[in-house]
């Protein structure tokens, strides 16, 4: 295995062993809100991961000849970008979304209609 596709096997299998779970919505805010000033830090920082997260599963379908889970070709996606498409998703679908579902489906259906893949 390479080195790039050996790191997020191994975090994949320590998060497995370790039943850690995705972050819900709720859990998310709770976050924000706990901490004035160092929980909207973690929470910005658990966003990037999770958007980091996502994009190298993307790519890495895409390497395997899968279809890749949003299509970025040559466009901007930076991780200070988390914030504001997690932040856009939540408003334009609220109906959509409920306190126990994990933060990584928003930012996932955020990436996949902002950066939507060529037919």
């Amino acid at each position: 295995m390479t080195r790039h596709l050996l790191f997020p096997a191994l975090v994949l299998a320590l998060a497995a062993s370790t039943g850690a779970q995705a972050m819900s919505i709720r859990e998310f805010h709770t976050l924000e809100v706990k901490e004035k000033k160092e929980g909207k830090a973690y929470a910005n920082y658990y966003l990037v991961g999770v958007l980091e997260g996502l994009r190298e599963a993307s790519d890495a379908a895409r390497r395997t000849g899968q279809k890749p889970l949003f299509c970025v070709d040559g466009r901007r996606l930076e991780p200070a970008m988390a914030r504001s498409l997690y932040e856009g998703e939540r408003k334009r679908n609220a109906e959509l979304y409920e306190a126990d579902m994990p933060v990584q489906l928003v930012l996932s259906n955020a990436l996949q209609n902002s950066f939507r893949c060529a037919s």
